[in-house]
């Protein structure tokens, strides 16, 4: 969501930070801002609402320089999007700060700060941070000092940076709940919330634990653990694929992901199957001792991963035989929950940030789960180096705040997870997981196929041009292919989007149903069609227009109201990430009709690092 960058150097940082900026657009944003300390010790601070490149044409006009400084992109939690709520926040000439999360009992440190005299300035929680400091620094002692006693006042989650103009040489951060990282240089160092912020000045990173607190110079690098022990924390050098940051011939990012999945299937599967196996211990080291325990499975994801995890619970139960639960983090993490025995929890995040389900995963370890499994596409993040086991997905950067391919590559990691453990309980069979294993091996294919319906797509999405809501249905495991269709249609084209198990009709969305209410249904020649077609004839004798994507053997023909997108057969097992693939084009050509931020939709953050 937020976005960190700061720097100390030998040379001006200023362009080090909008640059750092730049690259952390894909997170989502609202405004953005800098702050300088130059080699008078004067602080200087330019903000402005919007897109990073408003901050850039600022200074053109306004300049700011020097060796020390932080930036920061906002999305709105506390206050509206405006100048006076971007961040870093002041407090008088000397200190500033900026921060990630939120701080849960900022209203009584702002009632107490204002009763010492303190004058408020923004709307934001982040402000209080900014005057504890400086008060707490006027009690005596030196920064880090002031920094520690200002943490331990402040309940929440939060990463935040702090610089004191008086003392130009140091940067002091805290890490709680909300992911930071430093960057190392030579003569240099640097933070971010994000080490893609900092990939213009190095590759070499420490990624700081829960509690963490830093002191980073130009030459040194002090971190102190949650109790306050000097530590040292492992340093990674990261390798990443620049390629996928560009977005070539493509208009959007998201249109790029689309596109890229069946290469990154390809990557998912490489290596971790051979002609008729899955080779469960290449997934990740350790994914066999675990899996031959487990005696029930606990899916926490949000957003689409949690649709994945949705489709994947079908699997666990039908193909594998064990009890599988999925819940969405924000609810698991705040109810009462009956640990089952021998239950391993099975994690999903694109970003391995997302605090709910970080917050789980920590809950989880402390409630007695036997194992934890994190399916994942960052090496480098909180969710994989906290987890017993990690399997990456590999689907490559994803900056598109609308999630695609994190999406299938989620679903086909899952289906070799299942297939690993039917094959360990004994209910697959080496013929069964000889179809399955053929059926990931083909994929590929069937995801180039699917994409030659773009063209089809972009006409058929002319209809939706003056549509304000829309209804998805599905059935059995293509109920929650609907959710993620569903989901992709209002994220990017704001049209409100519901979707339904379709034998739920009857029970209440009938009544929305009329000719200003597209429908979409997702129809699989599976043993589920000639419910599903009696639950069509529903719509249509209410006089909706209805878009079926179907498999060409499954009986459909156009007539008035109804058009059909006919999509060639596949393996049954595979048909969930082969017909969301037609269905995320859908809501890309709807939003192109529509005009809206395609890869930067309104009020949402690529990686949500708070609740």
């Amino acid at each position: 969501m937020c976005g960190i960058v700061g720097a100390v150097a030998q040379r001006d940082v200023s362009e080090i930070l909008v640059e750092g900026l730049r690259r952390l657009e894909y997170r989502g944003y609202d405004s953005s801002g800098l702050a300088v300390i130059n080699s008078k010790k004067q602080l200087n601070r330019l903000r402005r609402l919007g897109k990073v490149k408003v901050l850039i044409n600022a200074l053109d006009v306004q300049v700011l320089s020097g060796g020390i400084g932080i930036a920061h992109t906002r999305w709105a939690t506390h206050g509206k999007p405006s100048e006076c709520n971007a961040h870093p926040h002041l407090s008088g000439d000397t200190i500033a700060v900026v921060h990630n999360g939120i701080i849960e009992n900022h209203e009584l440190l702002r009632d107490m700060l204002i009763h010492r005299g303190y004058v408020f300035t923004s709307c934001t929680d982040t402000e209080v941070i900014a005057h504890l400091v400086h008060w707490e620094l006027a009690q005596g002692g030196v920064l880090l000092d002031a920094f520690q006693r200002t943490t331990a006042q402040l309940k929440g989650a939060y990463s935040t940076v702090v610089m004191n103009r008086l003392d130009p040489d140091r940067l002091i951060s805290a890490c709680s709940g909300s992911p930071l990282v430093i960057g190392l240089g030579v003569g240099e160092n640097f933070l971010a919330s994000d080490p893609l912020a900092l990939l213009s000045v190095t590759r070499r990173f420490i990624f700081l634990e829960e509690g963490d607190i830093v002191e980073i110079t130009h030459c040194n690098v002090d971190i102190y653990d949650i109790d306050g022990n000097a530590v040292e924390r492992e340093i990674h050098e990261l390798r990443f694929e620049t390629c996928t940051a560009d977005k070539g011939s493509y208009k959007h990012y998201m249109q790029k992901e689309i596109f890229e999945q069946p290469f990154a299937i390809i990557k998912t599967l490489e290596g971790r199957m051979d002609a008729n196996t899955v080779l469960v211990d290449k997934l990740a080291h350790g994914t066999k001792d675990i899996l031959q325990k487990a005696d029930h499975i606990q899916i926490v994801a949000c957003g689409t991963s949690y649709n994945a995890g949705l489709v994947a619970g079908y699997w666990f139960e039908s193909i594998a035989g064990i009890r599988c639960d999925v819940e969405i983090a924000s609810e698991f993490r705040y109810r009462k929950f009956v640990t089952r025995q021998n239950s391993v929890l099975i994690t999903l995040s694109q970003s391995g940030e997302t605090a709910d389900t970080l917050a789980a995963q920590r809950l989880a370890k402390d409630r007695g789960f036997m194992a934890t499994i994190t399916v994942c596409n960052v090496a480098s993040s909180s969710l994989v180096r906290e987890s017993d086991i990690a399997i990456m997905t590999r689907a490559g950067t994803e900056i598109s705040v609308a999630s695609t391919k994190a999406f299938t590559t989620q679903l086909a990691v899952l289906l070799m997870i299942v297939t690993s453990l039917g094959k360990l309980r004994g209910t697959v069979s080496e013929k069964k997981e000889a179809n399955i294993v053929k059926a990931l091996q083909h994929l590929p294919v069937y995801l180039e196929i699917a994409l030659t319906f773009d063209k089809q797509i972009e006409s058929l999405a002319k209809g939706f041009a003056d549509k304000q809501h829309a209804l998805f249905l599905g059935r059995g495991e293509f109920f929650p292919i609907a959710m993620e269709a569903s989901l992709k249609l209002k994220e990017i084209s704001y049209i409100h989007a519901e979707a339904y198990a379709a034998g739920e009709l009857k029970h209440g969305p009938l009544a929305l149903v009329d000719a200003n209410m597209p429908v979409i249904v997702i129809a699989p020649n599976n043993d589920l069609l000639e419910k599903l077609k009696s639950n069509i004839e529903e719509v249509r004798a209410r006089g909706a227009q209805l878009y079926v994507f179907a498999d060409k053997n499954a009986g459909f023909k156009e007539s008035e109201g109804i058009t059909i997108v006919q999509m060639p057969p596949v393996e049954e097992v595979c048909a969930p990430m082969f017909f969301i693939i037609p269905l995320q084009l859908l809501s890309y050509h709807v939003a192109l009709i529509k005009g809206t931020d395609v890869d930067q939709p309104r009020n949402l953050a690529k990686s949500v690092t708070v609740e």
